[in-house]
């Protein structure tokens, strides 16, 4: 095992050095980079499992995907672990060679048997993400049929239709495409669980830096791979301390007890603009904030109420305030830079209207519900604005607050009323917001495929086929068109309060130099940071 002991000891001493919050100011040392940041959402270090975003960003520097894209224009497809890939005349199959003499962080070497296992084993084992590639026609049952060894460095991606293979590569740049080193992760099977147990909280990658150790709710620490094939990380360690609060953040920061800030409120960085020891960086993201109706809920299922609800939002006031710098006011499922994003924003807060929906809907006096809420000053920030405005058309809500991990639990097992929460994009496709906006083929409880529509127990119906016809047109132009008729659905008939696109926001020491904040979280990268 390659882990270090020795490595592990002073990582783990650190992090204790930055424990207290209440040290004097002890500035960071040279060679190691903290940030601190909410991460009270990760459930598993796992790349099969991982779909969360603070873990997506993790993976992102410390696993190789098979494909990759330039984070500045990712229409620039190129090989990560891939070395080249050609599709067959059907186009149902894309044959992959990877790159050679690469080697994992273990010093075992990556060949075309760790990129099979990897996902034969993400099907196999069926967590969230595994949708991401079984929607090519991956099954249990015929995966070790469809994803094939053809020779010690190469394999085949065989599909059930010739979907476009633009969008093929994108979902292969998805945190669950990362490759993992079978023969680390054989190590630690257990009765045949694909050594599950131990990769939840373990480390089996090739990227430039290692997961060391995760303290749910405390911090994450990383160190740098010395046996990564590419150009080596700049900073020894990375260390992600788990400060949820703004203004903590803030003073951390302005003290040097921290590098970066990762969820500075709009207060905190308007206080910061005038400090020359803090710097700034942002960049679009694709990621959503939104809020859905459980239709479960026989109030909330009646169209006239959802309507009536995305009456009740003072989107720009949110945007102008609570968010303000860090979003852009957007109601449509598809982000900006998308193709074929639409960008119609019809809802505003219009009280009079919302009270004749709801008169209509049979409920005059409002009514009561609840909100689950992730208990970070944003998120929260907004649910409270938003009860206030509910408010003023008799809608109770009730504010149900938990970390990350307790509201997505409780969220993917469709057990809410209302959830407040963000969407990250999967991959750099529109199908991949299509897929689980639009669209829901079991609405059954014991589902396979549970995305945010199954999640919300919104029959979709005719979307569903939509969906499916648009991720195989190959005309852009004829594509980007299916895919607006498909956002003004959604804006109009669906459980979906689609609010905002996010414009991340992350302060620096001034020192701090190389952050990259991408177009999604599995693109925040620190690899070559220096200070």
């Amino acid at each position: 095992m390659f882990h270090s002991r020795k490595l592990l000891a002073a990582s783990v001493a650190v992090f204790a050095l930055f424990a207290g919050s209440g040290l004097v100011r002890a500035e960071t040392p040279a060679d190691t980079l903290v940030q601190a940041w909410a991460i009270d959402d990760i459930i598993s270090l796992d790349p099969a499992e991982v779909f969360e975003l603070s873990t997506s960003e993790m993976l992102g520097n410390s696993y190789e995907t098979l494909i990759g894209y330039d984070p500045k224009d990712v229409t620039k497809l190129f090989g990560k672990v891939a070395d080249s890939w050609t599709v067959s005349e059907d186009g149902k199959t894309i044959s992959f060679k990877i790159k050679e003499g690469r080697t994992f962080a273990s010093g075992n070497p990556i060949t075309a048997d760790d990129v099979v296992y990897s996902f034969v084993r993400t099907i196999k084992m069926d967590k969230s993400p595994a949708f991401i590639l079984s929607q090519f026609g991956l099954t249990p049952d015929n995966v070790e049929q469809m994803v094939v060894k053809t020779g010690d460095n190469s394999f085949d991606f065989k599909m059930d239709k010739a979907y476009a293979p633009s969008f093929v590569l994108y979902c292969m740049t998805a945190t669950v495409a990362s490759v993992v080193d079978k023969t680390l992760v054989q190590e630690h099977e257990v009765n045949g669980d694909y050594g599950y147990e131990w990769l939840k909280t373990g480390y089996a990658g090739s990227g430039p830096y290692i997961i060391r150790e995760w303290r749910p709710n405390e911090a994450a620490v990383l160190e740098r791979n010395d046996n990564y094939s590419g150009e080596k990380a700049t900073m020894a360690r990375v260390i992600y301390r788990h400060i949820p609060e703004g203004a903590t953040q803030r003073l951390m920061l302005e003290k040097g007890d921290i590098d970066i800030a990762r969820n500075l409120g709009a207060e905190e960085i308007d206080g910061l603009k005038s400090n020359p020891d803090i710097a700034f960086q942002e960049g679009a993201k694709g990621t959503l904030y939104y809020f859905s109706l459980n239709q479960k809920n026989e109030t909330l299922a009646k169209p006239e109420v959802a309507e009536a609800m995305k009456y009740l939002v003072d989107y720009q006031a949110i945007a102008d305030t609570i968010m303000r710098g860090k979003v852009k006011v957007h109601e449509t499922f598809l982000p900006e830079g998308f193709l074929g994003a639409l960008n119609e924003n019809p809802y505003s807060l219009d009280v009079a209207k919302a009270k004749e929906l709801l008169a209509k809907a049979g409920l005059p006096d409002g009514f009561t519900v609840t909100m689950d809420t992730r208990n970070t000053p944003e998120i929260t920030g907004m649910a409270q604005a938003i009860q206030g405005t509910m408010a003023q058309a008799g809608i109770k809500i009730e504010i149900v607050p938990g970390d990350g991990q307790q509201t997505l639990t409780k969220y993917r097992a469709r057990n809410h009323d209302i959830y407040i929460g963000v969407w990250g994009p999967d991959y750099q496709d529109p199908h991949t917001n299509a897929d689980t906006f639009a669209k829901n083929l079991d609405n059954s409880d014991g589902a396979t495929a549970k995305p945010l529509a199954w999640r919300n127990a919104w029959d979709t119906k005719g979307l569903s086929a939509q969906v499916d016809a648009a991720v195989m047109e190959a005309d852009p132009a004829k594509r980007a068109a299916m895919y607006q008729d498909m956002q003004k659905e959604v804006l109009a008939n669906s459980p979906f309060v689609i609010m905002f696109q996010q414009i991340e926001v992350a302060g620096l020491r001034s020192n701090v130099k190389g952050f990259v904040v991408g177009p999604s979280f599995n693109d925040n990268n620190y690899v070559y940071v220096t200070k």
